[in-house]
């Protein structure tokens, strides 16, 4: 005779808990003051569209900013993709990246690098952001990264270390983003969906510092077996491509908050 009132406390119970997490709810009060410039907002992962349209229901609805405050673009997983009102959400491949990814993260790079000492980037960060933000380094082409991705995730190799190769081959992943942001006030929200909340896991730390090395993604290669094309074994021993390190004054003015897990 209990178990259907059982189910239903249950089942209210699950539904509170997935409101609570949603970004509608809980993103609002993280978000920064608006800056004189313009509010950049970069979304990646399953919840680009959602992490947007809460931003700009606070900035817009809540603070009363016009719309043209608001520029930028998300990419989210096939599916995952919902309504704005003035940022765009784009849907890309998962976990295998597509082009749909690389020409959307060929304008997220654009939108970073042309942000300015009055702007604000707000990268919106979750779960498949590595795979929706896709851009090959060098003369690495999507297919080549694509294979690279597929043996990578049946060579047993765990998340960490197939982010740590994913950055050392990436114009955008491993503090890269960062890098092009430098002349704007930037800061991360994300919901985190990795061990121990790492920020450098997190759509593989376009943000943040990256304590992973050139020296790392080989031997990750090697342990593996991985048969890398040509285009990726060149990228690897270039120490141009080592990544921006913990101390780095890059990352001296940015800030980083997790938000939900």
């Amino acid at each position: 005779m209990t178990g259907q009132p059982n189910r239903q406390i249950l089942g209210a119970i699950f539904d509170a808990a997935v409101a609570a997490a949603h970004p509608s709810g809980l993103l609002a009060r993280h978000l920064p003051a608006p800056p004189k410039g313009r509010i950049v907002l970069l979304g990646a992962g399953k919840a680009a569209g959602s992490m947007i349209a809460a931003a700009e229901a606070n900035y817009l609805d809540t603070l009363g900013l016009p719309a043209e405050r608001l520029i930028g673009l998300g990419v989210a997983r096939q599916g995952y993709g919902c309504s704005t009102r003035v940022v765009p959400v784009i849907e890309a491949g998962h976990p295998v990246p597509d082009q749909a990814g690389v020409d959307a993260t060929a304008r997220i790079l654009d939108f970073a690098r042309e942000a300015g000492p009055d702007d604000l980037v707000l990268a919106l960060l979750s779960g498949g952001g590595s795979a929706n933000w896709i851009a090959p380094a060098g003369a690495l082409t999507l297919a080549e990264k694509q294979a690279i991705t597929r043996a990578l995730l049946r060579s047993g190799a765990v998340i960490g270390e197939i982010n740590c190769v994913r950055k050392h081959l990436s114009r955008i992943k491993g503090g890269r983003l960062a890098a092009l942001a430098r002349h704007a006030c930037l800061v991360t929200l994300a919901i985190s969906d990795v061990p121990r909340d790492e920020p450098s896991a997190i759509a593989s730390g376009p943000t943040v510092p990256d304590p992973t090395s050139l020296a790392d993604a080989k031997a990750i290669v090697a342990r593996y077996g991985i048969d890398l094309p040509a285009s990726a074994r060149t990228l690897l021993d270039d120490p141009a491509m080592e990544t921006p390190k913990p101390g780095d004054p890059l990352f001296a003015g940015t800030a980083f908050t997790i938000v939900a897990r």
